[in-house]
């Protein structure tokens, strides 16, 4: 999963450049502001087919706590 998030990632930020670690931090990618961020998280719900909460959204520190989220769904 961490592959299909990065490609987003990729795709999102228009850097194939981007490896995503579980321990990625937005401040580790330049690209990675407060409005790719929303981006980002409607191409994940997207290709997922699923649905995060605002509170979800909002406790993710890192890429790691997004996967986690993305697995329980």
């Amino acid at each position: 999963m961490l592959s299909e998030v990065q490609d987003i990632f990729r795709d999102v930020l228009d850097n194939e450049d981007i490896i995503l670690a579980y321990e990625t931090y937005s401040d580790d990618i330049d690209e990675w502001d407060s409005l790719t961020h929303i981006q980002l998280v409607v191409a994940i719900e997207k290709h997922f087919h699923i649905k995060f909460t605002s509170k979800e959204i909002t406790s993710w520190a890192n890429v790691g706590e997004m996967l986690d989220c993305i697995l329980n769904k």
